[in-house]
């Protein structure tokens, strides 16, 4: 009998668009892995709407839904993505989610997005902050964060790559195996978005970069498919970064592309930029690699 691996996703959602959880259970679907989800909050839209209603799960709702899990014995889980997390609360109470996952599953995966904030603004509690830099990095094996969100995990002000690969190793030390710092504007041109990633066993380090030329549209919910996509190819590839980086890498630049695409004659509002998920299908399922990961020494 084949396993088929089971993902806990907790993050945002929203009744229309793409970002959170309606961002990255699809894909991950597409790709073979059963996924359940609790929704950290529920909103109408994302924020960048004029006009936001909606619902916010508190850390008491979220602890029932995991102890019906538990009651039902149905709470054991191969993978878990965490993505945005607006209280100290309710981060709090992800934490024992966590550490009872790990438990029911000692070999349990879990992938973090530290979605903190972007561009040197937080757009979450600055309470948060100690709370992943002393506690949820030491319990995640991959981890995303953006180069705002890794200057904030690691007390360093990141200007060249020598820095990055720097804060990078401080994740390592805290206990992350896997760190992918999915958009970095690094130096003095602003038309290039770079990606990093290492890997760390024991003594031996992989480490690889990409320089992707940025669009000039501020797209939302990238940074949810990001993580959903590279969990996914690690999982499929046997934990194989160089194949994962790539393969996400793809699917993003072609999703992109068709929402581009998409704009033709047509103002940027909100809902014209929403992400061309179901008509990718294709390429989440199989990216056509058009730019490899380089490696570096």
């Amino acid at each position: 009998m084949t396993f088929t691996p089971r993902v806990l996703s907790i993050q945002s959602h929203v009744v229309s668009g793409y970002v959170g959880n309606k961002s990255a259970v699809f894909p991950m679907q597409l790709l073979g892995l059963e996924v359940d989800f609790i929704n950290s909050v529920q909103l109408s839209t994302h924020t960048g709407y004029k006009c936001v209603k909606g619902q916010i799960l508190s850390e008491k709702d979220l602890a029932d839904l995991v102890e019906g899990l538990v009651a039902n014995n149905i709470d054991f889980y191969s993978h878990l993505l965490t993505g945005y997390i607006g209280s100290e609360s309710f981060l709090k109470q992800v934490i024992t989610v966590i550490k009872h996952l790990k438990e029911k599953n000692p070999d349990l995966v879990y992938a973090c997005d530290p979605v903190m904030g972007d561009h040197g603004k937080l757009y979450v509690p600055k309470e948060l902050v100690p709370i992943y830099k002393e506690t949820v990095l030491s319990l995640a094996n991959i981890i995303t964060p953006n180069l705002f969100e890794t200057e904030l995990l690691t007390d360093m002000r990141i200007t060249k790559i020598d820095d990055v690969w720097k804060a990078i190793e401080i994740l390592h030390e805290k206990g992350c195996q896997t760190v992918v710092i999915s958009s970095a504007e690094i130096g003095q041109n602003k038309d290039t978005l770079s990606v990093f990633a290492s890997t760390k066993k024991g003594d031996s380090t992989q480490k690889l970069s990409m320089q992707l030329k940025k669009l000039p549209i501020n797209f939302i919910g990238t940074g949810d498919l990001f993580a959903a996509l590279f969990l996914s190819w690690m999982h499929k590839s046997s934990y194989n970064l160089k194949e994962s980086l790539e393969k996400t890498i793809a699917t993003l630049q072609a999703v992109l592309k068709r929402t581009s695409e998409g704009l033709q004659d047509r103002d940027l509002t909100p809902r014209n930029i929403e992400l061309k998920l179901v008509q990718s299908k294709l390429d989440i399922e199989k990216p056509k690699i058009i730019q490899e990961a380089t490696v570096v020494q």
